[in-house]
């Protein structure tokens, strides 16, 4: 439709209350119209199509309507001039599909986004988007059966992590999908609170704070994710019955998998590589950990893999009734950290966890170690206390300590004892791993 038609309908519904989309139908606009008069104007069911061009403000999308480009290829620009909302979404059965969204504000403070959802809704879809931005990428709050799928989100690098937004943020969601999105240079990649019934899938989250953080939130899927180049890949907090499956990370700095209060879960066959602090950042105490469990119980962990974490796996504040079992500890110069005074097992049904540096045998070839594998005794655990006994770790005063402890096992303290270590590694390798990786960044693009 030309824009002079344009013109004479949205006249006719200013002055004489005349509804011209009476009927759900398809429209096409260019940039010298006037975005938010058709969006005012538009009937529940249309398809609002934007040609080529810049589209300068900060639009309110209030009906049920879909709000795409006119041709994909060359997506129309939303620029919300370096303040507010680039989209307000405050209705249900809402579309927005092919946009690039830039330039939108960064007052965290006042949930600067991209697009932004704060009203109660449902049936929302945002997908094959792309956004750039200082501050929140995609906010959706308090709304149901929402999809976000194939957009991508860029953060500002010149800002502090601190005062970026996080890529994609739900907030008091349920039944969601987001899925094959990447997200980077943002706070956080994924950030998920009080939300429930999620699936979290095929995601690519890299150069941010963590990759991806719960809070408070129960029965969601996190499945086929890959995250990079962050403080932590996964950090998952005060939430439960989580499915945390397939997913990867590398090149984290503090942890690969960070469990904060996390009961009734089941992390499996994940692979954590590369968890390690920089030089420049090390202090005391401050070592790269593949997974941190703190005050978690009753978790399922199995089947994953932890490869070249300066820490494998480290327990810690009662992380107690949880089945370890069937991982792979790979090239981490301390398996295991595990600060309690109570036993713990980690096998099930007669099978336990590879580890790399286990040196025992199998007589007859069922691929289960013949000798039980004990990670640490109380001389690793006096190191923890006071890491300045590392520096004289190879004294004959510790030969002594460790010889005892061996020979008189009353005195050793409890701790993590697997009955029987795998002989193999039951994880993918790290070439199959990568094969895998690449094949979601291809399907990405």
């Amino acid at each position: 439709m030309k824009s002079s038609s344009l013109s004479i309908l949205l006249i006719l519904v200013t002055l004489f209350g005349v509804q011209p989309f009476a009927m759900a139908t398809t429209l096409t606009i260019t940039p010298s119209d006037d975005l938010q008069q058709v969006l005012d104007a538009s009937a529940d069911g249309d398809v609002i199509k934007l040609s080529a061009g810049v589209y300068a403000g900060n639009f309110i999308v209030n009906k049920q309507v879909t709000l795409t480009s006119a041709d994909f290829k060359n997506k129309a620009i939303i620029d919300a001039g370096g303040r507010g909302n680039g989209l307000r979404l405050i209705s249900s059965n809402i579309t927005i599909s092919y946009l690039n969204i830039v330039n939108w504000g960064d007052d965290l403070t006042a949930q600067d986004a991209g697009i932004s959802s704060v009203k109660k809704a449902s049936h929302i879809t945002i997908n094959n988007n792309e956004l750039v931005g200082s501050g929140f990428g995609i906010w959706l709050q308090k709304a149901t059966h929402i999809k976000v799928l194939n957009n991508t989100v860029e953060g500002n690098p010149q800002l502090r992590s601190a005062d970026r937004g996080n890529g994609i943020q739900l907030s008091s969601i349920q039944h969601a999908l987001v899925k094959n999105n990447e997200v980077f240079n943002t706070r956080d990649g994924l950030y998920i609170i009080s939300s429930q019934h999620n699936t979290i899938d095929g995601n690519i989250m890299h150069d941010l704070r963590y990759g991806l953080h719960y809070m408070y939130s129960y029965s969601n899927n996190v499945i086929n994710n890959h995250a990079y180049n962050t403080r932590a890949g996964y950090a998952l907090m005060s939430s439960r019955n989580l499915v945390v499956k397939g997913n990867s990370t590398e090149n984290s700095e503090d942890y690969g998998f960070l469990m904060n209060f996390i009961t009734s879960s089941v992390i499996e066959n994940n692979h954590i590589e590369q968890v390690w602090t920089k030089p420049e950042n090390k202090v005391l105490g401050r070592d790269g950990k593949g997974l941190f469990v703190y005050n978690s119980a009753y978790n399922t962990i199995k089947n994953n893999t932890i490869d070249t974490a300066e820490i494998g796996i480290h327990l810690t504040a009662g992380s107690e009734n949880t089945k370890v079992y069937g991982n792979s500890f790979i090239n981490n110069p301390v398996q295991v950290k595990y600060v309690s005074n109570k036993k713990q097992e980690w096998s099930f049904e007669g099978r336990g966890n590879y580890w790399s540096n286990y040196l025992g045998w199998d007589m007859n070839g069922d691929d289960i170690g013949d000798a039980v594998f004990e990670p640490n005794d109380g001389i690793d655990k006096l190191t923890w206390q006071y890491p300045e006994m590392k520096m004289i770790m190879d004294s004959p005063v510790v030969l002594i300590l460790r010889w005892v402890q061996r020979e008189f096992p009353v005195l050793k303290p409890p701790g993590v004892k697997d009955s029987h270590p795998l002989m193999r590694a039951s994880q993918q390798t790290k070439k199959e791993h990568q094969l895998l990786v690449a094949d979601a960044i291809k399907d990405q693009s």
